[in-house]
């Protein structure tokens, strides 16, 4: 990922209402979820506002939509969002790997399941 990349989808990012839905597709996983749905979980915003709110994300190559019947599903660009964390992270050690460990255990325990999820 180049800077103009990374300027383009944190300006996408910037926004509340498109923060929270990556944060909502990114739980939903490579699945996805529909637009209604999404905006559902919006606070019932308008369909033309998380329309308007997608498109961004898609042209940050944040997220992407594909059809399913009458349905538009969208999800996450996992792809992306990794080259995002690795653009932030890329000089961090400078030779000290241990000024980014904290950052490399946050990641990790993220992606751990819930501790009911573990027991299921």
């Amino acid at each position: 990922m180049d800077e103009k990349q990374a300027i383009a989808a944190f300006a996408a990012l910037s926004q509340e209402t498109r923060l929270r839905i990556v944060r909502l597709l990114v739980e939903a996983g490579p699945d996805g979820l529909p637009a209604g749905a999404i905006g559902a979980a919006m606070d019932g915003a308008s369909s033309s506002r998380i329309s308007f709110h997608l498109s961004h994300l898609e042209q940050a190559g944040l997220a992407r939509s594909r059809r399913e019947g009458r349905s538009i599903i969208y999800s996450a660009v996992f792809a992306t969002l990794s080259e995002l964390i690795a653009f932030l992270m890329r000089d961090c050690c400078q030779g000290h790997p241990e000024v980014c460990a904290p950052a490399v255990a946050a990641l990790s325990c993220a992606c751990e399941p819930k501790t009911e999820d573990a027991h299921a």
